[in-house]
């Protein structure tokens, strides 16, 4: 199978049937084998409803719907669990992402041998103010922290090689970060394309300013998990270790100049007395509580279960 494109969505219904009819055109006129997931992340209309009825009608359509909303990380990762295609496209339901844009990234993966291939909506028509300036500023943030050259992180329409899908794992709220993901998991050419950015045509977006604070707190996570993930220790027990040597000998002075002055019979006070003694020990403590992080880090690491993050309420097709 040539392709699979995996479209998570949320109260869509409006745009389903004319985004599936101008997905058949563009696979049709180019010949390719496909299949097209529907993930139904909890809709409320009658998403569902409509994926069943075009399911019936077009063996190419497949669908998943959640018990109850989830988020765009765990749809994608049951689509990701799912697909079957060689290269795997990721798109929108909202038609702000154009399905004619599939070819050219079907080309750039199986021809020019990239691995992801990353959209960017170089021209937006969302708003500047509660968009446009967010975005630009986390995704500078995102290139600085991460090191991957994107200058569109969140774009929703995204090409992979299969076998990039079937080795990372997205969970949380980290779709965003799907490239850096994949960097970590060693698949090194990464590029981007720009596409077109069609204004909505129904509805409303589904995302407010949260996201883009949610954004930057799991870039800090991701930043932390990529580089400390699979050792704690080294973080923690570090910082453990060093605050901990550092309280350990200001205690240490601080009774070695107490001791000092009685010898000499010089004036002194209580070690009780001396706030530096508090510091001192509360750097100890501090220090333990970190390398004791650490080391219970490393137990979970190695004595978790993967459990199942979300719950399927129906398939069709699949």
């Amino acid at each position: 199978m040539n392709l699979s494109i995996i479209i998570p969505l949320l109260n869509e219904s409006e745009s389903l049937p004319e985004l599936h009819s101008w997905i058949v055109n563009v696979m049709t006129s180019h010949n390719f084998s496909y299949e097209v997931i529907f993930i139904d992340d909890g809709s409320t209309d009658n998403s569902w409803k409509l994926i069943e009825e075009l399911s019936a009608k077009d063996p190419n359509v497949k669908g998943i719907r959640f018990l109850r909303n989830y988020g765009k990380s765990q749809a994608l990762h049951a689509g990701f669990a799912k697909a079957e295609g060689d290269v795997i496209i990721t798109m929108d339901a909202d038609l702000q992402d154009s399905p004619d844009e599939i070819p050219e990234l079907y080309n750039m993966i199986i021809n020019q041998q990239y691995d992801l291939v990353s959209g960017w909506k170089k021209k937006r028509y969302d708003s500047v103010v509660a968009k446009n300036l967010p975005s630009k500023l986390f995704n500078w943030a995102a290139r600085k922290t991460s090191g991957v050259q994107l200058n569109d992180f969140n774009c929703g329409l995204k090409a992979y090689k299969n076998i990039v899908i079937k080795n990372i794992e997205v969970s949380g709220e980290m779709h965003r970060y799907i490239p850096v993901l994949a960097k970590n998991a060693g698949f090194a050419k990464i590029g981007e394309k720009v596409v077109i950015h069609q204004a909505r045509k129904y509805g409303s977006t589904k995302f407010g300013m949260e996201r883009f604070i949610n954004g930057f707190l799991d870039l800090i996570t991701i930043w932390f998990i990529s580089r400390f993930g699979k050792r704690p220790m080294h973080l923690f027990g570090a910082l453990g270790v060093f605050m901990f040597t550092i309280g350990f000998l200001s205690a240490g002075y601080i009774g070695f100049i107490k001791l000092y002055r009685l010898y000499h019979h010089q004036h002194t006070i209580l070690v009780t007395s001396n706030p530096w003694f508090y510091i001192a020990l509360t750097t100890m403590i501090i220090g333990t509580q970190l390398f004791l992080a650490g080391f219970l880090g490393e137990i979970i690491l190695r004595t978790k279960n993967n459990e199942e993050r979300y719950k399927i309420a129906e398939k069709v097709n699949l």
